[in-house]
């Protein structure tokens, strides 16, 4: 798959899953993460959508763009939002907060898949320009 590819499929995730925890947050809490939903924690999930939805605003916007500091270090930012992000719907099924399986393992492969991309492309640009996969 080339980066192009990758980032692509990276904004469309990152902007459907943010128009859903912007405009619907109380099914992603209560539908979806099997929590407990209320006024403070819509408001929450309205925050971290548009915040997801700007990330793949920037992937969308930078696909198409050549190796470069700025394109390292969006995949650098990418790459440390998804680790960052990575622990914590486990923890919260751990505590009790969510309530199901289905409430963190589907997000915790897609944030796996998309940590093991970022470092992948960050791996290939350090590479020949011959080699890389862009």
């Amino acid at each position: 798959m080339t980066r192009k590819t990758f980032l692509t499929i990276h904004a469309l995730v990152a902007l459907l899953v943010g128009a859903v925890a912007l405009l619907a947050p109380g099914y992603l809490i209560a539908g979806v993460k099997q929590a407990q939903s209320n006024p403070a924690a819509e408001v929450m999930g309205r925050t971290v959508g548009v915040l997801i939805a700007s990330m793949g605003v920037l992937a969308f916007s930078v696909r198409s763009h050549p190796d470069s500091a700025t394109m390292r270090s969006v995949l650098w930012a990418n790459l440390l939002l998804q680790l960052a992000i990575l622990p914590i719907d486990p923890i919260a099924y751990m505590s009790g907060t969510f309530h199901s399986l289905g409430s963190f393992v589907p997000n915790t492969i897609l944030h796996l898949a998309l940590a093991s991309g970022f470092v992948f492309y960050l791996r290939d640009m350090g590479r020949p320009p011959a080699a890389h996969a862009s």
